[in-house]
């Protein structure tokens, strides 16, 4: 009996100190705060680029153009209206919020909807709409009725001057697209690329329609031209602005990435074991890393497995 009273005595503190603070007459400590949820990215924003006096940024959601304010009237680039009814009207809103000149130029990219739908808006307030001659081609087969045809093409090169600031579009060749312009402002030293040149990033779905040997002819002549910003229709990482250094990293990580599954496709791993298997990790700090390099491994096994 007396064992068995010290044995219960033992168990009786030891369940007295495994019980939780509250159970021992203690004010238990309370949970710690969680973190402030960060703050909702607006939908729709405009930003004037640092260090110009009239060169804008138009952002709706994930895609984004540029617009020019001159004395003479607006230079516009890209609706980026795919799927938003209102998204022309809503970036029409956006340059009247900066200006009450008139909309002179809208510019189309190139022929893809989800960075050109929406331009009846601009038609509408008088905007003639320029792009490349194989857009407007692209564009009159499929006739989609959010993508007015543009009402002045052209082939290799086009100025556009108003109010003392010009704005030259060239054509530089196959790439994401076959009608792909880039679109430079000298005084400003800045050009807006579309697509084919993301900033810090891996190219993802974008790669459905590439031409990856004459891209990197149009890369090298990017990097021939005179510029020290550039705009990409996608938000750059913390949405800062590409240098020539980002596009010569693109044009290694698609030459990188060519050489790696032409040796692949050589052994016949294409498309499967490619995708699978194929890494690049010198790249896999890259936003987009995980989620896109099968889509470029894909075109490239398009290329080298298949001829095409």
């Amino acid at each position: 009996m007396k064992i068995t009273l010290l044995s219960a005595f033992a168990c009786g503190l030891a369940a007295v100190a495994s019980a939780p603070a509250w159970a021992q007459g203690q004010v238990p400590a309370p949970p710690p705060a969680a973190a402030p949820a960060a703050p909702q990215r607006p939908q729709i924003a405009t930003t004037k680029v640092e260090g110009t006096d009239n060169v804008y940024v138009f952002r709706n959601g994930n895609h984004q153009s540029i617009f020019i304010v001159t004395p003479a009237g607006v230079i516009a680039t890209d609706p980026v209206a795919y799927g938003r009814p209102q998204g022309g009207a809503q970036y029409v809103a956006e340059i009247r919020k900066v200006t009450d000149k008139p909309i002179k130029y809208l510019v189309y990219s190139h022929h893809h909807y989800d960075h050109i739908a929406g331009g009846q808006a601009f038609k509408d307030a008088g905007a003639k709409i320029v792009a490349h001659k194989k857009a407007k081609e692209r564009l009159a087969v499929l006739k989609d009725p959010a993508t007015p045809l543009p009402d002045e093409v052209f082939d290799k090169q086009r100025n556009i001057t108003l109010g003392g600031t010009t704005l030259e579009l060239s054509y530089v060749g196959l790439n994401h697209s076959d009608s792909s312009l880039v679109m430079r402002l000298p005084k400003e030293r800045l050009i807006f690329v579309v697509d084919f040149l993301p900033v810090g990033s891996v190219p993802g779905r974008g790669m459905i329609d590439f031409y990856p040997l004459e891209a990197e002819g149009s890369i090298k002549q990017v990097l021939a031209m005179d510029w020290d910003r550039l705009i990409p229709g996608h938000p750059g990482p913390g949405d800062r602005l590409g240098t020539k250094k980002d596009v010569e990293d693109q044009l290694t990580f698609l030459q990188d990435a060519s050489e790696t599954v032409k040796v692949a496709a050589r052994e016949g791993k294409c498309w499967d074991g490619v995708e699978k298997e194929t890494k690049l990790p010198k790249y896999e700090k890259w936003p987009g890393y995980e989620n896109n390099l099968p889509f470029v491994l894909r075109r490239y096994c398009g290329l080298w497995g298949r001829g095409t």
